[in-house]
């Protein structure tokens, strides 16, 4: 296997110590040491904390919703298969890594702006194949914003909180790690089925509606 560029190995320890300390916390000289290179080579290949930040940010968002458009764009998948597989993939991958939801929504509640555009998520998301098959759906030829991104933050939300307060559930539920992970394990058939129930709830008051 081969070894990681200098540049990847700034980009890991600078990564795994803003998880850990945030960007206030993270001198460039802890990046420096983890990176096993002195202070001048960091600063050679990064010119600032600030920089490196910005681009191990941009980094970790595009990794943690870059799959996104591929599954919100199958046409082969029904809405329910869409959620199923998006329940699998991000449980999955917040297994692996189970700080990086805390390390994006610090990011995103202070340049949420700036994300979005960055990662074109309106475009992403507001003309996908999800949205046309949950305006077919609803019986329309297209639905509000605000419906189509209650379809993803609902069950990312269900994905995501118990990641970010994985120390309180385990208190709470006496669980340890293995414990904790069976049951997100679990989660991967439950929160298809929340979310079934939500979206036929949406249905049925949709298709009872009457003019008052």
């Amino acid at each position: 296997m081969n070894e990681l560029s200098t540049e990847d190995r700034i980009k890991q320890a600078a990564k795994a110590l803003f998880q850990e300390k945030g960007y206030s916390g993270t001198r460039t000289r802890d990046i420096a040491e983890r990176s096993g290179i002195n202070l001048a080579l960091l600063n050679y290949y990064f010119r600032s904390k600030q920089k490196l930040f910005e681009l191990v940010m941009l980094e970790t968002i595009q990794q943690f919703f870059g799959t996104l458009p591929q599954y919100l764009n199958n046409p082969e998948t029904s809405l329910d298969e869409k959620i199923q597989l998006l329940s699998r993939r991000y449980i999955d991958f917040l297994k692996t890594e189970p700080d990086l939801p805390l390390f994006i929504l610090s990011e995103i509640r202070h340049n949420a702006s700036g994300l979005i555009e960055k990662m074109n998520l309106n475009e992403v998301v507001f003309k996908s194949v999800l949205a046309k098959q949950y305006a077919e759906a609803m019986g329309r030829t297209e639905v509000d914003t605000k419906e189509i991104y209650m379809l993803i933050i609902n069950p990312l939300s269900l994905i995501i909180f118990p990641f970010v307060a994985r120390p309180m559930v385990m208190a709470l539920t006496g669980l340890d790690q293995n414990g904790f992970d069976q049951m997100m394990e679990q989660r991967k058939t439950l929160i298809p089925i929340w979310n079934r129930n939500m979206l036929n709830s949406d249905l049925n008051t949709t298709s009872s509606n009457t003019t008052i």
